[in-house]
Parts: structure tokens; sequence; C-alpha cells
């Protein structure tokens, strides 16, 4: 594609275009990282990023960038050309949604694939190999559930999804549109619900559901715990990363982002705009306010309040973590010397 028509690309998305500088309109064959560009690649440059440092050594045909003088300046000087946007991260993920097109499945549903008599399915669905589909669930249409993947019954799925490989969906689901389900995840399996009695577990039947909303995406090897009754909720625009354990009764609000590895026991209220860093945990029942920030390998035992930045095990201010931090290095040093005050 033509440098000019991702310029073009990029006027009508939504990174705020500012201006550009074609000094040769080349046809753009790829995108790669700065450091890494070759000739008829594109790369991006945000402000605060050190590779700046290194702008004379990259190959890039192209860079998009912010609108910083320095590193503008540069680039002219070095007939480079350019793409000043406000946000270059946002106008970078447009061009690669733009040079890597997905695999396109023609509507249709595999010979292998095994679907229930009483499951309706919608328009322009892709259902591929080895797709099992329950009893009573109703798809809608422009879905695209790939090999392998079992929806079982009472299931209902909105419109414009795609379920990737192998991935299970258990019965009491509500999926709905325009979500992503990475391979390998499991929704809706039964929640970790037993009863201590005379040194053994009796088992609490899970018989809940899941409820997602739309704009949901969702890695791989996740698990979406269903509760014993009532339901698992996440709300609309949240993205989880892959290894996250959602517990059975879990609310999880719009637009949070969880890294891998994060850990939500059963019955906890996550807010509004969460983000939880890798390896976080969060306790039973504890609330999480909106725009909570919580750093890796965060223990979050007790509520937490909106807007706050959280560090440590067990949670704490960041900045307390931070000093807490730098004294717990210096413990040896204070321990010695307090053993010398007590021989005096």
């Amino acid at each position: 594609m033509l440098l000019s028509e991702l310029v073009d690309l990029i006027k009508k998305g939504n990174s705020n275009f500012i201006n550009s500088n074609i000094f040769e309109d080349l046809n753009i064959e790829d995108a790669a990282s700065l450091d890494e560009a070759d000739n008829n690649q594109i790369s991006f440059l945000e402000e605060n990023n050190i590779l700046k440092e290194k702008l004379n050594q990259t190959k890039a045909s192209a860079i998009i960038t912010s609108d910083n003088n320095e590193i503008i300046n540069t680039l002219e000087k070095l007939m480079i050309s350019n793409i000043i946007v406000k946000n270059p991260r946002i106008a970078f993920a447009e061009v690669l949604n733009c040079l890597y097109k997905k695999i396109n499945f023609k509507p249709g549903i595999h010979p292998s694939a095994v679907i229930d008599k009483t499951a309706i399915i919608g328009s322009d669905c892709y259902v591929g190999p080895n797709v099992y589909i329950g009893e009573n669930t109703l798809i809608g249409s422009n879905n695209y559930i790939l090999q392998g993947s079992s929806i079982l019954g009472n299931v209902q799925i909105g419109d414009n999804n795609i379920i990737h490989p192998n991935c299970v969906i258990y019965e009491n689901t509500i999926l709905k549109n325009f979500c992503v389900i990475n391979s390998n995840t499991v929704i809706g399996s039964e929640g970790f619900g037993f009863i201590p009695k005379d040194g053994k577990w009796v088992k609490m039947p899970q018989k809940g559901g899941v409820k997602i909303m739309s704009f949901v995406e969702i890695g791989t090897n996740c698990c979406v715990d269903r509760p014993a009754v009532g339901l698992t909720f996440i709300d609309e625009g949240t993205k989880l990363d892959n290894l996250v354990q959602i517990g059975h009764g879990v609310r999880i609000g719009k637009n949070c982002a969880f890294a891998a590895q994060v850990g939500i026991a059963g019955g906890a209220k996550i807010g509004d705009g969460v983000i939880l860093a890798g390896q976080v945990g969060v306790n039973n029942r504890v609330k999480v306010g909106n725009n909570v920030v919580a750093s890796s390998k965060c223990g979050i035992h007790t509520d937490i309040e909106e807007g706050r930045v959280i560090s440590g095990f067990p949670a704490m201010n960041n900045k307390s973590w931070l000093r807490s931090s730098s004294i717990f290095k210096k413990l040896p040093e204070l321990a010695k010397k307090l053993r010398q005050l007590d021989k005096k």
C-alpha cells in the first residue's frame, strides 16, 4: 500500500491526525519496530521512547510519531517520511490492521461439525471442523467458531464474535457481540465450591451461568467459572490476557485490563477501568473501586477505594510500598547496627 494511502487511513482513524511529511510516496510492504525496520517498512515512535536516541540508525521508510519538535526535526534531516498524530500507538495499530488482513473464512458449516437439531445458527456464520454445538443453543449472525470448539446446551451467542480453536463454552453462558475468545479458554466451568464436613469436602452444585457483554476479549488458557446460583459477569470492553482465572460469582466492570496470571477469587467485585498487572491476586468478596491500578504480584486482601495505585503483598499505597522496598534492602545492614548497639 502506498504511504499516501496509509496517511488517508490514519486521517480517518482515532489517533488524532496532525500533519504528514512525505519525502517519497513508497509502497509500504510491512511494519516493524524502529530498531528492526528496513526499507519499505513503517514504524512508530513516541516522544518518551528511548529509541529516539537511535533515530539516525533506523532504515524505516516512514515513521508515525507525536508532535515533538526534536523528533520531527531529526526525521526531516534524515529525509524519513513522517506522520504526526496525537497517539502514535493507536495509529500504528490501525496500520497493522490494514497491512495484515485476517484470514477470511467463508460462511458455512464443516461436514464434521456436530450440531444438535434444536440449536439455531444465524446467517453468515462459519462453523469449523469438529465443532460441537449443543441443544437449545442460539447463535447470532457473522460468528466464527473455529475447529474443535465445544458449545454446550442453553448457550446464547450474539453477533460478530470469534471463538478460536478448542474453546469450551458451558451451559447457561451468554456472550454478547464483537467478542474474541482465544484458544483453549473455558467459559462457564464449575466454580470451586466445596463445603468442609467431618474432614471431607461436600460438593456445592454450581448451577449458575456466565454473562459476557460486548467487545470483551479473553486470551488463551483462561477460565471463567460459573457460580452455584446467579451469574459471573464481565462488562463490555474488558480485556483479559492469557492464563487469567475468574472465580465463581465475580463481577467485573467496563474497560478493565488484566495481565497474565491474574487470579480473582469468588464473589469479588471489580469496578470500571481497573488495571491489574501480572500475577495480581484478589481475595474472595473483595471490592475494588473504579480506575484502581495494581502493580505486578500485588495481593488485594481488603476493599480498595477507587482511583488508588497499589503495590505489594498485602496491597498498600504504591508510594508507601516503594519506600518500604527501599528499606527492606537495607534490613541486613540495619540489623547489624542494632546488634552493635545492643552490645554497647
